[in-house]
């Protein structure tokens, strides 16, 4: 063992072997932590993509709900009620329309009223709720409670809480 590092040769080329051993050891080290920052950096891409069309979406509803409320060409919560119900011929079947009153909130005023609808049809609900969702106002629906007619089970009576938005 003695002649083996008594040759220079070889006990250079021991230590070329040694150094190129840590060499490679440092290499794999340094190329395991860039694969782990390369899939944290994937990850964090993806959570930024998902933000991002969060983003968008929530950022595509807040336009149509800006929109509504700038082309609202009504002034309060009864015309509301109003163009709502006439639309749909429904104004013979409200018994009671009550105000609930008017509250300030951020940008503007909510308004509330209860209305109560009798002997309306599976089909005339829907198109009452599908109307309100898709009026050009900000309308909304509160509460809404349903229940078959004492008269004929097949028709409901609604009772319903809706707010209005009305812009200061």
């Amino acid at each position: 063992m003695k002649a083996f590092w008594n040759n220079r040769r070889l006990g250079a080329f021991a230590l070329v072997l040694i150094l190129f051993t840590i060499f490679l050891i440092y290499a794999v080290h340094l190329l395991s932590s860039e694969r782990k920052e390369l899939n944290l950096l994937r990850e964090q891409r993806k959570e930024m993509l998902s933000l991002k069309h969060e983003f968008t979406t929530l950022s595509h509803r807040i336009n149509a709900l800006e929109m509504k409320k700038d082309i609202s060409h009504v002034s309060g919560i009864m015309e509301a009620i109003d163009d709502v119900f006439s639309s749909l011929g429904l104004k013979d079947k409200m018994k009671t329309v009550k105000s609930s009153g008017t509250r300030e909130v951020n940008e503007g005023f909510k308004e509330e009223a209860d209305i109560y609808i009798e002997k309306v049809t599976m089909n005339e609900m829907v198109n009452v709720f599908y109307t309100i969702e898709h009026s050009p106002m900000v309308l909304t629906v509160e509460k809404a409670t349903i229940k078959k007619s004492f008269e004929d089970p097949e028709l409901l009576n609604i009772s319903l809480t809706l707010s209005f938005f009305r812009a200061q």
